[in-house]
Order: structure tokens, then sequence, then C-alpha cells
């Protein structure tokens, strides 16, 4: 049987072409797990978190001095929360099965005891006399906690377990050698009321636990290693597998869900569409087509969009960083970059918050220019055969349009207003011009957010258009470089200039300007 590209659930090796994580999995190991430590893999939704669990588990099974435990919350019902009797013999229960599971005959029967448990200090005790009987390096792995972490009585069960760590630590206690947790919040940070006597004190249950920080995301070589596992179970050809998955980085910064995904989009719809079945690298471009498309729809983006959506000062953020070039500083302790961090929306570019791929940026980007157009559907202007020369855009024509549609509709508008909504606008009026034959994307600007350049793709012909604010002749020339040089980038010739001129005696202007051996049309708006 011929093994997929896997874009839902726990990935199996002998089902799915996997990437080579082993680097990840004996570094969580050398430096978390062998020193008995307990921690929590946080990451974003569809990040590896059940795979990575379950390659850990395989990997420490194979050592006679550790016995693993392994569980989820996922699909056991909120119930047994409730009490702790069914937690507690719940947790018993898992215990005994594990001991069937891999055959191990501790003389004491452990099922006899589900029906005793109460309370969590029976459990505690049961925990005790488990580890001490075994005498093995027990490490216990919950997965999908997230649904119990704002839970009084499982926070109870983790104040527990650290009472029992720190007593093990001191020689007067048996527990479990690691506790691994797994979700998408860190527990780390929920806090429980603790009371000592009459005095209550705010406290966390789970302040024994060390940070996580291995990176769980694919580096390019480690992406050539899955490209390894399929041409060789296929016999499909690669022009160029490094360059390939140097491809596959760029548009995701290695979210495995969407490594796999885009390597899915080639297998299953690109290749199969022509007869030469070898991947190129324009493939990888393709497959980002289809997933930046409008109309496809995933459980990922619904749940990133949910965030933006519930929660404004996120959704306000992430506008300013995606739209406006907002230099944020990647600092943690600022509660709406953490948010952002957790759900995967952010990461740290050299110690400047950026939207963590170009997948999420381009589907971000489209999200808000579709919310103006259908804010501003009024005023959208009409279609224009001018706006196509044979199969063609015309961008000239379609920036002059935008300079009289912003001259009779928002020349009323003050600057910080323009400043802020300006390049939306400009966005959402170029949205309808080239949809079904092209999409626009923003390249990521360096040290300058007072530009943003836009790249245009239609019918497979490229358009870089500079969208600018005027701050004088100064800048105005030093921008020219810049997009002389970004032109080169593309080898283009063209190249379009957009300037939000905030004078108050400005001409609504165009310009025909000739720098180096480039052709810059700009309009002032």
């Amino acid at each position: 049987m011929k093994k997929k590209f896997n874009d839902t659930g726990l990935c199996v090796a002998n089902k799915h072409y996997m990437v080579d994580t082993s680097p990840q999995i004996k570094k969580i190991f050398t430096d978390l797990i062998k020193h008995g430590e307990y921690f929590t893999i946080n990451r974003a939704r569809q990040f590896g978190k059940t795979t990575t669990i379950s390659l850990l588990s395989e990997f420490l099974s194979k050592k006679d001095d550790y016995f693993i435990i392994e569980t989820s919350f996922e699909g056991i019902g909120d119930e047994i929360f409730n009490n702790q009797k069914e937690f507690s013999q719940h947790i018993v229960e898992i215990l005994s099965d594990e001991l069937e599971k891999q055959e191990v005959n501790l003389n004491y029967d452990f099922k006899a005891e589900i029906k005793k448990i109460k309370i969590l200090k029976e459990l505690s005790k049961i925990i005790t006399k488990y580890a001490k009987l075994l005498n093995k390096k027990i490490v216990f792995i919950i997965d999908e906690v997230d649904k119990s972490s704002n839970n009084q009585l499982f926070l109870s069960f983790l104040g527990m377990l650290r009472d029992k760590y720190l007593l093990q630590n001191r020689g007067k206690d048996y527990t479990f050698h690691s506790v691994i947790l797994a979700g998408v919040h860190d527990v780390k940070t929920i806090k429980l009321n603790i009371r000592d006597g009459k005095e209550a004190k705010l406290n966390s249950p789970w302040n024994i636990a060390v940070d996580f920080d291995i990176d769980l995301s694919f580096k390019p070589e480690q992406i050539v290693t899955m490209l390894d596992d399929y041409t060789q179970d296929t016999g499909v050809k690669m022009t160029n597998k490094k360059a390939i998955s140097e491809k596959l980085y760029y548009y995701t910064s290695g979210y495995p869900y969407l490594v796999s995904k885009l390597c899915k989009f080639i297998d299953e719809k690109i290749i199969t569409e022509r007869k030469d079945k070898n991947w190129i690298i324009e493939d990888v471009e393709s497959a980002y087509k289809l997933i930046i498309a409008p109309d496809y729809q995933t459980t990922l983006f619904d749940s990133m969009f949910k965030n933006l959506q519930g929660y404004k000062e996120l959704h306000e953020t992430v506008k300013f960083i995606v739209m406006g070039g907002l230099s944020l500083s990647y600092d943690t302790y600022d509660p709406i970059v953490n948010f952002g961090k957790i759900y995967g929306i952010f990461k740290n570019d050299n110690g400047i918050c950026k939207i963590h791929n170009r997948i999420f940026e381009q589907r971000i980007y489209s999200y808000f220019i579709t919310k103006t157009i259908r804010e501003n559907a009024m005023k959208q202007p009409n279609f224009h055969p001018d706006f196509y020369y044979k199969e063609e855009l015309n961008l000239k024509f379609i920036l002059q349009r935008f300079q009289q549609f912003m001259k009779e509709n928002y020349s009323y508008k003050d600057e910080k207003f323009i400043e802020r909504k300006g390049r939306l606008l400009f966005l959402s009026f170029l949205k309808p011009i080239i949809n079904r034959k092209g999409y626009e994307f923003k390249e990521p600007t360096v040290a300058d957010e007072r530009r943003m350049d836009i790249v245009i793709t239609y019918n497979e012909k490229r358009y870089v258009t500079e969208l600018k604010i005027w701050r004088g002749p100064k800048y105005h020339n030093k921008g020219l470089q810049q997009l002389s040089d970004y032109l080169d980038m593309y080898s283009l010739k063209q190249g379009y200039l957009l300037i939000y001129d905030f004078n108050k005696n400005k001409k609504y202007k165009q310009e025909q300007i000739k720098i180096k051996n480039k052709n810059i049309f700009a309009v002032w708006v």
C-alpha cells in the first residue's frame, strides 16, 4: 500500500511520509527526561505534538530502565472531572492497564484497588506503591490536557504531583520520574488557590515544570528526509530536492501541518495533471496558490480566524503588523504577543514579532482585504475593460483609476485615517480586478516599516508595486533605489510606485521615472 502525506492527526511511519525528527526526540530525552524534568509540550494546533509524543514513547520503550505510560484526555468526557473519586479511579485504571499491556507482573492487584479509591490522597498512595514496586524510571505522558487545564480537580491533581516530586527529591517518596503534558497552553502559568491554614495563597500547581524550548518546526535539511522517503517509495524523481525543501520552508517556516499539506497537494493534485510526475520547484508555488485560495478551508485556518475575531487586541495588533508594517518587539510578557505565540500566529524573528509563516500571513492579509471590500461595497468602482491588456494587467491604468477613486471618496479624510487605512484600501481595490487569474502577496520589508512591497501575479506574469508614505525627496530617492534593487530580484525592468502624500497642498500627480535601467510609474494620492 502506497503511503501518503498526512494532514490529519497522528503520523505513522508505515502509513505516512514523515520527516526525520530524531534530533528533536533525542534532545527531549537528553535535556529533559534523562534529568527527571516535568514539563509541558505546548505548541499551536497541528504542530506535531501528538506525533512527537508517539515517537518519544517509541524511543523510550527501547530503554530497559524506563517504563512509559501514555494517555490522552481527548474524548473522555467532562464527567470524570466532576469529582475526585471518578478522576482518581480513572488514573489508577490507566496505571493498571499499562502493566497488562506491557505484561509486567508486580505481584499486586492494582485492578482491585480501583473501586476503593475515593480521593486524591489515596491516589497518591497508589502512585507511591506503583513506583516503588516497579522500580523503573516511569515517564507519565498526558496528551490533550487543554480541555481540563482550567478544571479545579485537574489542577489539584497537578498540585499533588508537584508535592510528590518535591518529596521524592528529598528521598521521602516514590513517584513518576518525569511527567509530560501536551497541549496548546502551558499549564505552568495557571494559578491555583492553595490554602495554608487560614491564609489563601495564589500559587501554580505546575511551578516545578521547566520550560520546553525545543524547536519542533521542520528545518529544510529535515524536510529533505521526508522527500527521500517519498522518492524511495514511489520512484518519483525531483529536479532539485534541496531547493524544493528550502522552498517548502520558505512558505511554511517549518510548520509541520503546512509542510505536509503542500507536499500532499503536489502529490495528489498537481503532478497528477501532467504526464511527467517528477517534482519541480515550481510545484511548490502551485501548491502555495492552492492553500491560500479563498475557497480552501481547513480547521487550522478556522481556528486562527476564530482567535482573531474573538480577541480584539490581537486582531488589531495582527492587522497593524500585516497591513501597516508595525514593528513590534517579541516580548512574551506582553499578553497579546504571548497569546499570538501560543496560537502559532507569531514567531520571534531576531527580537521582532512577525507572523509565523507566509501562508498564515497571506491568509490573514486576504482576510483583512475581503473585510474591507465588504465594508466599502457601495464605494467599490465598477470593472473597466482597460484594466486589462490582452492577457496582462494594465497596472498603470489601475493605479490611475485608484488615484481618482481616492480623490473622489477619501480626500476629506484626515492623515491618521489614510495612513492607517490607505494601503488596505488599495489592496481591496485591486483584489476584485485580479481575482481568479491572479493573486497578490506582501513581501517582508527589512528595516523600513514605511514601505510595503506588493508582488502581483497575473496569468503567470509578475508586477511589483511599492506602497510608501511621502517623507520628502531624500526618502523618495532612497525608495526608488530600493525598488530598483527589488525589481532585480525578479528580473523585471518595469515597476510601480503608489505614494500617500499627506501635505495639505499636495497634487494628485503622476510621473514616469527612469532609474538605472528601470522604468517606474508613480502616482500620488
